[in-house]
């Protein structure tokens, strides 16, 4: 079965780049992206509305061993004409879930000079909500937050969002992450803040 793409390549690209950036700007809101949903539903309708934002000839993309397969990748080049790298640390986009970030691998950290030549995180979960659940919540503080804000990855992205905790150690290199799970996205670039809730 073909993967779909947008009905209107331009108009909603654009529409589709507002909500991203709207999420990036504001940690932690969870915004719901009207896209194709496509065939395979590892990767649900944000995410690939996502990729299809963002990707294009000039961008190299990572994908995890659990979300790679021969139809993502024919979809990718079809659809976005973007480079498939197999060395993480080249990509600017990398697909991933959880479990792939609990032993590795190595992404581009970008550098103080050029912060910016950093992967992007593109993050598959199976819960993602606001407020505090029966575990998994995560209090988030820092730019475009006031005071304090609650997200709700589940327990199974404690080593992603370990990983994203390790940011202050670098700043200002390190990764910033997209989370969706099915329609719903929110961002954490790598000024936010992360505590567990205990």
């Amino acid at each position: 079965m073909p993967w779909p793409t947008l009905n209107d390549p331009v108009h909603d690209s654009q529409r589709l780049f507002r909500q991203l950036l709207a999420a990036m700007s504001e940690p932690g809101t969870v915004h719901t992206l009207e896209a194709p949903t496509p065939p395979e539903g590892e990767i649900g309708t944000a995410l690939w509305g996502t990729l299809l934002t963002l990707c294009d000839l000039d961008v190299r993309v990572w994908l995890a061993p659990a979300l790679d397969s021969a139809a993502l990748r024919e979809a990718l080049a079809f659809h976005t004409g973007c480079r498939l790298v197999a060395a993480p640390e080249q990509a600017d986009f990398a697909l991933v879930t959880p479990a792939a970030l609990r032993d590795g691998p190595d992404f581009a950290q970008g550098s103080d000079e050029y912060p910016d030549r950093s992967t992007t995180l593109l993050v598959a979960l199976d819960t993602l909500g606001t407020g505090d659940g029966a575990g998994g919540s995560w209090r988030l503080s820092g730019p475009g937050i006031p005071n304090q804000r609650t997200l709700n990855v589940g327990e199974s992205a404690r080593p992603l969002m370990r990983r994203l905790t390790a940011n202050r150690e670098s700043f200002p290199r390190g990764l910033d992450a997209i989370l969706a799970c099915d329609g719903r996205l929110a961002a954490l670039p790598r000024t936010t803040r992360l505590e567990e809730v205990a």
